[in-house]
């Protein structure tokens, strides 16, 4: 017993049921194979596989600006606070603006002669009175006092800084009373509701690169939670150097926890298909080559060269050799041997673990009845 005092009891227990399988140590095989061979099988089927890309992206919002100002002006109110929602068109920033407002009632007021004299001109000419020159003049002096107006209350815009689209800013980096000079960054504003993931994908696949390709993101920050989206666009070029594609995906954010600058690592779906998979521990490998052991419907043990495709963790994709629902040994190869009859003492379900199916037959090999 020395040997498995570092052995979990689960696994003890399990080996020791394999080794009862396994008849007297030291037994042989009866002559022509008629010695039956105690195995575990799972049946090939056939599931939903597809090719996986594994890449490192980082994250940007989906609209992002800084927010400055283009004049020199007093801060006068600061209408927000830091990572504060905010709605497109809300003022978040005030500045003096006295003689823009001044400049502002003089234009209006300038349009509103020129509107009267222009309408007087128009009532003297439709009379024949007034020359359809002096009509012409008051025109061009209605249309020019417009355009000072326009060009006022233009002005008169920058002194009110305004959030262009909806989403979160970032920290405030002025206070009222501040003199603001042009360029002066006052914050950052994010459109975070959708986020964009961009990463690097070799051009090996780039056949399979389709916009709508679903992927599935992690973050170290966020342990094992996925984080799905799918593909919405590929850059125009392939680079040179590194022979890889930028690829952007966009990523739901409805709950706002993912941040601009964010380290991701990406998971790629393509050439989704409908393939043979079976458990990888029931390859056999002989250089270059794969083999499985079948059981046919005779309950003898057949030995097949098979071709694998993708592998995941724990299962492995068969391209050709296997058919659907045939029987594959996955435990007790080491034993068996082709023309062999198979004693079947347990089928391995998908996710199954071996102790689980060893744990529900009896010391004889029969798998026991379960309620």
């Amino acid at each position: 017993m020395g040997l498995f005092m570092n052995i979990s009891k689960p696994l003890l227990a399990a080996a020791i049921l394999v080794l009862a399988y396994s008849g007297p140590a030291g037994a042989q095989p009866k002559k022509g194979g008629d010695q039956p061979a105690n195995v575990i099988v799972a049946t090939a089927k056939k599931q939903d596989i597809s090719d996986s890309v594994e890449a490192l992206g980082t994250l940007r919002a989906n609209e992002s600006i800084a927010i400055t100002t283009t004049v020199t002006e007093t801060v006068t109110s600061v209408n927000f606070t830091d990572n504060q929602r905010v709605e497109k068109g809300d003022v978040l920033v005030e500045m003096a603006s006295g003689e823009e407002k001044a400049q502002l009632d003089q234009a209006q007021a300038v349009v509103s002669e020129a509107r009267q004299q222009l309408d007087r001109v128009k009532t003297l000419a439709k009379d024949g009175v007034a020359p359809k020159a002096t009509l012409d003049q008051r025109q061009r002096d209605y249309d020019s006092s417009q355009g000072r107006l326009r060009e006022v209350q233009s002005r008169l815009k920058n002194y009110l800084i305004s959030a262009p689209f909806s989403g979160v800013v970032g920290l405030r980096n002025i206070s009222v009373g501040a003199l603001m000079q042009p360029g002066t960054k006052i914050t950052t504003l994010d459109d975070d509701n959708i986020m964009k993931l961009d990463f690097s994908v070799p051009s090996l696949f780039l056949a399979d690169l389709k916009i709508g390709t679903p992927i599935i993101a992690h973050a170290r920050e966020f342990g094992d939670r996925e984080f799905k989206g799918e593909i919405a666009s590929l850059d125009s070029q392939i680079d040179p150097v590194t022979r890889t594609i930028v690829v952007r995906a966009l990523i739901p954010n409805d709950d706002h926890l993912l941040k601009p600058g964010l380290l991701m690592s990406v998971e790629l779906f393509s050439n989704a298909r409908k393939s043979i998979v079976i458990p990888e521990e029931s390859l056999i490998p002989e250089g270059r080559d794969n083999y499985v052991f079948i059981v046919g419907g005779d309950g003898k043990i057949e030995k097949r060269k098979i071709a694998t495709g993708t592998r995941q963790p724990g299962t492995v994709e068969i391209s050709s050799g296997l058919n659907e629902g045939e029987k594959i040994v996955t435990h007790g190869t080491m034993t068996a041997r082709p023309g062999q009859t198979a004693n079947i003492i347990g089928e391995q379900a998908d996710g199954q673990s071996i102790s689980d199916v060893l744990g529900g037959t009896s010391a004889k090999g029969e798998v026991k009845d379960k309620d």
